[in-house]
């Protein structure tokens, strides 16, 4: 069967070798026998350059090169860093922050999702200021022990940032949704982000719309299926 398969915020590290133990058992039971495997950022859990010596980064680059089948990558909040180092070494394509693609006789915008969170105003305002190519430039000639600890740190302040967040301000906004939708010409959106798997229907100037939302690998994976019939939802055992 004809099919291509979605993931994201996966959040790999080394101090949780059960998920990347999934991801990589995922990739030879599933991945292989897909038309293609696009991964929608969050990756890993952070990324402080291509030069990182994590054993964990070169184990997934591996695993991700041996695949028969074409991988893309669009970049998440927390491996933005990733560059045509890692790509190369992986075997993957890297995408922009918002992709069209045409499969199965459907037109279907992939994205991280973060960018449609736009009633979080700070997180909006400090994803400006990270994604500026002269502050990635100067944090990338920093030491790697250096980079360690700023990745620590802003971690850590954002964990107790969003815990005086509400709910609601953290998903999506549904006018950014319909804006981008509008704007891309699509009629369903695929996106992760916000760890809130779901099938949302909606309606867009008077047409029948979709967006598919990614769950996080916490204790399960998940995974969108995308063929003829259209796209499915799956969770599924380590």
């Amino acid at each position: 069967m004809s099919r291509t398969l979605f993931i994201a915020d996966l959040h790999l590290c080394q101090e949780e070798p059960a998920i990347t133990a999934g991801f990589l058992h995922f990739l030879q039971r599933e991945a292989v026998h897909c038309d293609a495997l696009y991964i929608l950022g969050d990756l890993f859990e952070a990324w402080i350059g291509d030069d990182d010596p994590n054993p964990l980064h070169q184990t997934v680059a591996e695993a991700l090169h041996a695949l028969p089948v074409p991988v893309y990558f669009i970049h998440g909040n927390r491996d933005f860093l990733i560059g045509r180092r890692f790509a190369r070494a992986s075997g993957m394509m890297l995408l922009p922050e918002e992709h069209v693609l045409a499969r199965y006789g459907h037109r279907v915008l992939i994205m991280h999702g973060d960018t449609l969170c736009t009633d979080d105003q700070g997180y909006q305002r400090f994803r400006a200021k990270v994604h500026n190519r002269w502050i990635q430039t100067l944090f990338l000639a920093l030491p790697l022990f250096i980079r360690k600890r700023i990745a620590a740190r802003m971690r850590a302040d954002s964990k107790q940032a969003n815990q005086h967040k509400s709910v609601s301000i953290m998903d999506i906004n549904r006018q950014a949704v319909e804006a981008t939708m509008l704007r891309q010409q699509v009629r369903m959106l695929i996106h992760g982000h916000t760890h809130r798997p779901a099938i949302h229907s909606l309606t867009i100037q008077g047409e029948t719309a979709e967006r598919v939302v990614l769950g996080a690998w916490h204790t399960k994976g998940s995974m969108i299926q995308l063929d003829d019939s259209g796209a499915q939802l799956i969770e599924f055992d380590f």
